[in-house]
């Protein structure tokens, strides 16, 4: 069995070798490099070498397999220093060699890239049966007594690794020809031949669509590593993504894109069993946008235990215990593991550290054949939406799903391509799973994030077909997800919220989800309504729905933080009005967000808790304010929120404090209520 070398981060054809400890005994360095031979010599029975240096990883495979033969032959009396360093230098280089192999041998969309690279990859091999040979050279295998048969090996991984020729294969030289033709084509405007194209994924050994899918995806995923490569890399992306619209008649191994929350992104089991609670920092309460792991193995946001150090405090903040260094270590795994969950789960993730640029947000391609290559895709998915059969129009919908969700420029093509009416067409097909509907309206959620197709969908009558997706019963849950959630990019629109709201049911369809879908729907349906409460006309709408009780209900049951943050921000919007601060008042709403103020909640849900605390004390009347005033945890709380919270919180706090100051101050003669601190009052409206 193949043991490959696991390095979370590895670039491809990168090879993070460690030298070895100079301290380390001559038997254990030995036994090391003897594991590592044997590691190496497991790839001979690999079929997956990439077709343009199967020849030349073979030649290494052999030459490796000759050193192990020559290694377990050594036995040590006297250890000069010579011998330890030969052993180290060939350690060194055996390690790359695994890297190098195991790079050759991947099988997750990286055929074509390696397929480009074919040349720099026969030198690394060369370069590395080089390295071997030299170090070889430095050993005393004069002094080690070996027999003549290992003498005579040495002596021929030494004259072969002068002699070895390693070259790429005249067929693989044809195939990046055709490769590079084909991208020539896609610059001058013209659409490849079926029949190339066809035959380079052949040569590679891409033959179904999920091959493609991790072509694809390996070139989206290294975008931002790799920036010296980034428009043949973008160019490649192009060409694949052109292969896998044009070339394959179905999807086999699907796996549908996950359901999120305001868009899409990969996901995984794994991340489907975490919590966002698990990312978030013990000290802001915030997500990690960069974590950090000090010496007691507890992991924090960077900012904030800096800031904690900077105070004077040499502990760590979860034990207590008293630290002997304030050094800490970026948590690469986790920083990879929250993005990740942030992009499954449509949480924004700014990561200031990085500023490579990043294809997946830029309204350009990365080369002019990425950009004609993706037009032409989007041309042909609008030709079979408008003209294919009911499978071809499924498929079209499919892959325009996936298009859409990875990159503005992709949206730019399918819109200016014409792909909207048709997929609005289809969210009214009647099929019995309804995975059109689904992937339909998969593909106008992402399309609605891009400029120009808000008022398309709006003049193509979309908003009807949307609200029609809200409707319970549909079969397919993830479908109602989908509608909530391209409301809320609709939503951004002043005309579209009013038009939204003025359709029939579509409030009480987005309430009727809070209370029913599971956690991303609720968030979803949130979202929407907080979106359309931008519009004044929908206030009353929200509130003859019944949302302010379920909303109370919802802070009272939930235990995920973002479903909380987002209730409150609706109840906050509510508050704004008479209206709605009363009815708050009325369901008992004032405890219970008091209480989630004295909590320890992230910044996002104080700052809406003090909004809508504001809100009520100034439309709901003078017992509102007699209520707060005698709330022994709320003062703490608030001047907590002058210090700590969000820039909006903190001013919201210092209005709220200075509105009970003022109550206490006409009352104070006659009034009851406890008698508020004012050494820390703070104006700060």
């Amino acid at each position: 069995m193949i043991q490959k070398p696991y390095i979370p981060t590895r670039r491809i054809l990168t090879f993070p070798a460690v030298h070895p400890c100079e301290t380390i005994a001559p038997a254990t360095l030995l036994a090391s490099l003897v594991c590592l031979c044997r590691s190496a010599c497991d790839y001979r029975s690999s079929k997956s070498f990439g077709s343009s240096n199967a020849r030349n990883a073979r030649q290494t495979i052999r030459q490796v397999g000759n050193l192990l033969i020559l290694l377990q032959e050594i036995r040590f009396s006297a250890v000069p220093d010579s011998l330890l360093l030969g052993l180290s230098e060939l350690h060194f280089t055996v390690q790359k060699v695994l890297y190098l192999l195991d790079d050759c041998t991947r099988d997750d969309g990286a055929r074509i890239w390696m397929l480009m690279e074919s040349d720099r990859v026969a030198n690394h091999f060369r370069v590395l049966v080089r390295e071997m040979a030299t170090a070889l050279e430095v050993l005393p295998l004069e002094a080690l007594d070996l027999p003549r048969e290992a003498m005579e090996v040495a002596e021929l991984v030494t004259r072969q690794a002068r002699e070895t020729r390693f070259e790429v294969g005249a067929d693989a030289q044809i195939a990046m020809a055709d490769v590079l033709a084909i991208l020539s084509r896609f610059e001058s405007g013209e659409v490849p031949d079926r029949g190339e194209v066809k035959r380079v994924l052949d040569y590679i050994g891409v033959k179904k669509w999920s091959d493609c899918y991790r072509e694809i995806e390996f070139h989206y995923s290294n975008n931002k590593e790799m920036r010296r490569e980034l428009q043949l890399l973008s160019s490649l992306l192009g060409f694949a993504s052109y292969a896998r619209c044009v070339l394959f008649d179905s999807v086999d191994g699907k796996s549908d894109p996950p359901v999120h929350c305001e868009g899409e992104s990969r996901n995984d089991e794994l991340l489907g069993s975490l919590d966002g609670d698990d990312f978030r920092c013990p000290i802001s309460l915030e997500i990690m946008r960069d974590p950090v792991t000090i010496e007691t193995g507890h992991t924090y946001e960077r900012c904030s235990i800096l800031k904690w150090f900077r105070a004077g405090n040499a502990t760590c903040p979860n034990t207590g215990n008293k630290l002997s260094s304030t050094e800490f270590v970026p948590n690469v795994a986790l920083k990879q593991l929250i993005q990740r969950y942030c992009l499954a789960n449509g949480i924004p993730f700014v990561d200031s550290s990085r500023n490579a640029r990043d294809i997946t947000r830029t309204a350009a391609a990365g080369s002019l054949a990425a950009e004609c290559a993706m037009k032409a895709a989007a041309r042909f998915l609008a030709d079979k939406l408008l003209g294919g059969d009911y499978k071809w129009r499924n498929r079209s919908a499919y892959e325009i799903r996936l298009l859409s969700k990875t990159n503005i420029f992709n949206r730019s093509c399918l819109v200016e391509a014409g792909v909207i009416p048709a997929l609005l067409e289809l969210l009214s097909s009647e099929e019995e799973d309804g995975s059109c509907q689904e992937n339909a309206i998969a593909a106008i959620l992402n399309l609605s994030k891009h400029s120009r197709s808000k008022a398309l969908i709006a003049e193509n009558g979309g908003l009807r077909f949307i609200v029609d997706m809200l409707k319970k019963g549909v079969k397919v849950e993830a479908a109602r997800q989908h509608a909530a959630a391209t409301l809320f990019y609709l939503s951004s629109v002043e005309e579209y919220r009013k038009l939204i709201g003025e359709t029939t049911e579509a409030i009480s369809y987005l309430v009727e989800m809070v209370k029913e879908a599971n956690y991303r729907g609720k968030k979803n349906a949130l979202v929407a309504i907080y979106g359309l409460l931008m519009h004044s006309g929908n206030h009353w709408r929200v509130l003859a729905s019944g949302a302010v009780p379920l909303l109370l209900d919802v802070l009272i049951s939930s235990d995920r933080h973002e479903v909380v943050t987002d209730s409150l921000a609706v109840l906050a919007t509510l508050a704004e009005k008479p209206e709605g601060a009363k009815a708050i008042i009325r369901c008992g709403a004032l405890p219970q967000v008091v209480r989630i103020l004295a909590a320890a909640n992230p910044r996002a849900a104080m700052e809406h808790c003090v909004c809508l605390l504001l809100a009520i004390s100034i439309n709901g009347g003078e017992d509102v304010v007699v209520y707060l005033v005698r709330s022994p945890s709320l003062m703490g709380s608030l001047y907590s929120q002058l210090s700590e919270g969000t820039s909006r919180a903190s001013k919201k706090a210092g209005a709220l404090i200075k509105v009970l100051h003022e109550f206490y101050e006409r009352t104070s003669s006659t009034s009851k209520a406890t008698v508020l601190p004012r050494e820390r009052f703070v104006h700060a409206w």
